[in-house]
Formats: C-alpha cells, sequence, structure tokens
C-alpha cells in the first residue's frame, strides 16, 4: 500500500507540471494563432477610444491646497488669467488638445569597484574537564590533546567591479487630450500615438500631470514641466519580434535555476 500511495503522489506530480506546461504552451500557442491573420499583411491600428474608458486609466488623485475665493471685476470684459482680451487659447478643459513636446537626452556614467577580505582563526582547549579528558584519551589513545582539543580558521575573500555607460535621445511631439481637472486647477493630460511604417508599428505614450501656467501661448508644453510623466515608445510588428528571444527561451531562463 506504501509503494502504491508513493507511486499515485509521483503521477499526481507529473500530472501536475504536464497540466502546467501544457497550460504555457496553449496560451502562446494561442497568441501565435491570433497573429497568423497578420502574416501578409500590415498590423492593425488601434481603434480611437474614450480614454477614460481605457482599461489601464485610473483617476488622479492627489494633495490639494485650500479652495481660492475668485475675485470678480465688475463692469470689466477682462477675465482674470486670461491671456488674450477675447478669450484664452490653451487647454483648459476637459476633451481639450494641447501639444507636448519630448525632448529628452539623457547621460549616466557609472563605475563601481569593491574588494572585500576576512581571515578567521580560533583554537580551543580542554586541560581539566572533571576527568572526561582523561576519557577521551583512554577511549582514543594518540589522537585526542587536551591542550589542542580544537582548532577553527576559515578565510575569505571579493572582489567586484560594474560599470555602466548610458546615452539616451529620445526627441518627439505627440498631441494629449486633457482627461481630468483637478480641484487645484491643474490638468490630468493622456495621449497616445501610433505610426506603421511598412510593417512596424511604432507606439507612443504618454501621460501626467500639468499647471495651467506651464502651457504656452501656443497651446505647447515641454515634457520637463509634467509631473508625474510616463512616456512610453515602442513597437509592434516584424523588426520587435526578431529582436524580442522567443517565448520558449523566456520562459526557459525564468525557470532553470542555474
Amino acid at each position: 500500500m506504501r509503494i502504491r500511495s508513493n507511486s499515485l503522489g509521483r503521477l499526481r506530480r507529473a500530472g501536475k507540471v504536464a497540466l502546467l506546461c501544457g497550460l504555457m504552451v496553449g496560451v502562446a500557442g494561442c497568441n501565435n494563432l491570433s497573429r497568423l491573420k497578420d502574416v501578409g499583411r500590415t498590423p492593425d491600428l488601434s481603434p480611437i477610444e474614450n480614454p477614460i474608458e481605457a482599461q489601464d486609466y485610473q483617476p488622479v488623485s492627489l494633495p490639494m491646497p485650500a479652495p481660492e475665493i475668485s475675485n470678480r471685476n465688475a463692469n470689466s470684459l477682462w477675465q482674470t488669467g486670461s491671456r488674450t482680451f477675447f478669450k484664452d487659447q490653451r487647454a483648459a478643459r476637459v476633451g481639450d488638445i494641447l501639444t507636448v513636446n519630448i525632448a529628452i537626452n539623457d547621460q549616466a556614467t557609472v563605475n563601481n569597484t569593491t574588494q572585500r577580505s576576512r581571515s578567521n582563526a580560533e583554537d580551543a582547549d580542554v586541560s581539566s574537564l572533571l576527568g572526561l579528558e582523561q576519557q577521551l584519551s583512554q577511549r582514543l589513545p594518540g589522537t585526542i590533546d587536551p591542550t589542542n582539543l580544537a582548532s577553527f580558521g576559515s578565510t575569505s575573500s571579493s572582489e567586484g567591479s560594474g560599470s555602466v555607460d548610458r546615452n539616451e535621445t529620445v526627441d518627439l511631439t505627440v498631441a494629449a487630450i486633457v482627461t481630468q481637472i483637478l480641484p487645484n486647477g491643474n490638468l490630468v493630460i493622456r495621449g497616445r500615438q501610433e505610426v506603421r511604417v511598412n510593417y512596424e508599428v511604432r507606439d507612443l505614450y504618454i501621460s501626467g500631470v500639468v499647471r495651467p501656467e506651464d502651457i504656452t501661448n501656443a497651446n505647447v508644453i515641454d515634457h520637463t514641466q509634467i509631473a508625474e510623466a510616463r512616456i512610453a515608445y515602442g513597437g509592434r510588428g516584424d523588426l520587435s519580434d526578431v529582436q524580442r528571444p522567443r517565448y520558449g527561451q523566456q520562459i526557459y531562463e525564468l525557470v532553470f535555476p542555474f
């Protein structure tokens, strides 16, 4: 009965592993089957959708200052905060569009070197312990020395070095939509742009919080003036598939422990 239970346990574990592998292969296979429709044709562009209804959309909640009371100017055609006499052309309401200039030129160089060494030594002797040391000598003649009962020693050393040399340049322009107005007047923006060249689609995504005062008269703002900015630039298509490792290799690198 014990042998049979062990065999059943092994079979159950093997079945679970086979089921997990089958699910992983099935998911990858479904993904590949869904992409077979793009063979010989250009990838489809994403439809225009309401940003608020997107799955990854979340309203922004930040600490707000105390509300300010606006002063009204009686018998005046001029609006406080307006940059034009008749109307401010800058984005100010939900659904308005503004232009975002993205000019990223980051450089970073880091060099680190670490050296570490340690040497330890421990000696112990028991010259008198209720006469037990004599019994040890009798039981193990010629092998026990009470004056040098134990001796330990260890030596360890480590040396490491690392360097980082990074240079990134991104120069783009994208239009964003105001999706939310915070209680202090700041605007939450979100924009996405897709460009298809032959069989490759380039995606540009940006979101964040801006101050109306930072928007220029031309309705343009720089990415450096966007708080909580999230900028993503990537692609999908034949070239991206070639540059990305196959799913089997990715799973192997995650699971293999050595």
